[in-house]
């Protein structure tokens, strides 16, 4: 099925709605989300936001029971249109977790791992690829005289942003980021969030935050959900300062959640 985005790269998404056997988790969404944009996803626990982070890869098709109806267009198709080759789609839909979850092995290994298993070989090649990950990525500095060293050597921080030189190693258009500083201290947190800032000149990024501060901080763009209903969604100034819906100021007053 073919989808009319509103530009290359961004989500449209229609009608969703998703079910984990019979619990009804996402209900009738309507939104699109914008190219080279942040947008951030708040709500209190329970609310849908990481299930909605996953219907933009198909994450969640690795849950049992889950069934999902309505459209996720990106780049002009419907990702959940039979035939639709999941593994290319998480290639070009990057995905960074809560937690850092570097591979035991070595930095290097860990950014090459991607760009390898899909058939580069040349040393050269990779070598470029990982030096220019972990630049984009704000750690090639810190680490480029360590990088046959183990990935869990690093701080914290520096895996978080290892994770995402590893994503950025395979040429995405879009990082989901689910909670990425949920699990760091306030500097490394500021790190990534200057990160993220950096990184949407290039990249569509979606993010997963319980802290309303920040997002207001790094995004262009905010949904609010609660209890599977998107419901509220505009720009970030907008939604923070003149919130249309009372239980948007309800959430973000701290009177909720």
């Amino acid at each position: 099925m073919n989808c009319d985005c509103i530009v290359e790269g961004a989500f449209k998404i229609n009608e969703l709605n998703l079910y984990y056997g019979t619990t009804h988790a996402l209900k009738n969404i309507h939104v699109d989300i914008a190219k080279n944009h942040v947008t951030a996803l708040i709500g209190p626990s329970g609310c849908g936001k990481s299930t909605f982070l996953r219907t933009l890869n198909r994450m969640n098709d690795l849950i049992p029971h889950c069934k999902v109806e309505g459209n996720v267009c990106y780049r002009d198709a419907d990702i959940y249109a039979p035939g639709t080759d999941v593994i290319d789609l998480r290639r070009k839909i990057g995905m960074v977790f809560q937690k850092p979850n570097p591979f035991p092995m070595s930095i290097y290994d860990n950014v090459a791992y991607g760009p390898r298993c899909q058939g580069i070989k040349d040393k050269e090649t990779l070598a470029d690829i990982v030096k220019r990950s972990l630049e984009d990525a704000a750690l090639y500095e810190e680490v480029k005289d360590r990088l046959k060293e183990n990935a869990l050597s690093l701080s914290g921080g520096q895996q978080q942003r290892l994770c995402i030189a590893r994503a950025i190693a395979m040429a995405p258009d879009v990082i989901l980021m689910d909670e990425p500083t949920s699990a760091l201290d306030p500097i490394a947190t500021a790190k990534i969030e200057e990160l993220i800032l950096q990184l949407r000149k290039e990249y569509t990024i979606v993010i997963v935050t319980h802290n309303m501060q920040q997002a207001a901080r790094i995004s262009d763009y905010t949904a609010f959900f609660l209890l599977g209903e998107l419901v509220e969604f505009g720009a970030t100034e907008t939604i923070f300062s003149h919130p249309s819906n009372p239980k948007t100021e309800g959430y973000i007053t701290g009177r909720f959640g």
